[in-house]
């Protein structure tokens, strides 16, 4: 369990910089707005996951040390934005991390109150893409499920093999360091090749010859 808690806390602080940076990219927020902004991109996935599964009390209320780590990802933001923000795809970097690492503890946690696997990778997904699904509403972005880039999907992914590892005798710390990195590595890949996945449907063309999506 030890290994599962230390990255449930680097998932939280990584997501708490990439919370801060996005808030405050958007506009000139004062650090109640940033903190908040971290706050709810870092257990806002956690949360609606537990809320479902009948988990209470929530992990951040249970344990302090997550919203330490929250607080110390703002701070880390604070002292070092102008370095990261002369790092590209910064923003990425720690959302991809955070995602990475929530997806697999959000799936275990699920398993722990025995749903079905199919469930379990959900609550994973869940886990890792309210939060930023959050921040981005906040924010005043399109939230990014909703973009072109493949992100949702990297983490039903990544669950499935956590799963297939789990249900096949393969141990459990290699299982979720071995998952988090397919979820990385497809991100990694799809937004540096722009790969997306297949449109709902083809535009419709109007009867001035323009085209609707």
């Amino acid at each position: 369990m030890q290994t599962q808690y230390w990255l449930e806390l680097a998932g939280t602080f990584f997501f708490a910089i990439s919370g801060a940076i996005a808030a405050t990219e958007k506009s000139r927020p004062d650090w109640f707005g940033v903190t908040f902004i971290g706050f709810i991109t870092s257990i806002g996935g956690g949360s609606i996951r537990d809320m479902l599964l009948g988990a209470y009390p929530m992990s951040w209320v249970a344990d302090e040390t997550r919203v330490y780590m929250i607080i110390a990802g703002i701070a880390f933001t604070a002292l070092f934005f102008n370095l990261l923000r002369k790092l590209r795809r910064t923003l990425f970097l720690f959302d991809s991390l955070g995602i990475a690492l929530f997806t697999i503890l959000g799936t275990e946690k699920a398993l722990a109150y025995h749903v079905s696997p199919f469930i379990a990778a959900i609550m994973g997904m869940f886990s890792a893409i309210m939060g930023g699904v959050l921040r981005d509403v906040l924010t005043n972005e399109v939230p990014v499920i909703f973009r072109k880039e493949i992100y949702a999907t990297a983490c039903l992914a990544g669950a499935s093999l956590y799963l297939l590892l789990r249900y096949n005798g393969i141990g459990r710390e290699f299982s979720m360091l071995s998952s988090a990195a397919l979820i990385l590595i497809i991100r990694v890949i799809a937004v540096k090749y722009r790969l997306s996945l297949p449109h709902f449907r083809q535009p419709i063309a109007t009867t001035k010859g323009e085209y609707q999506g």
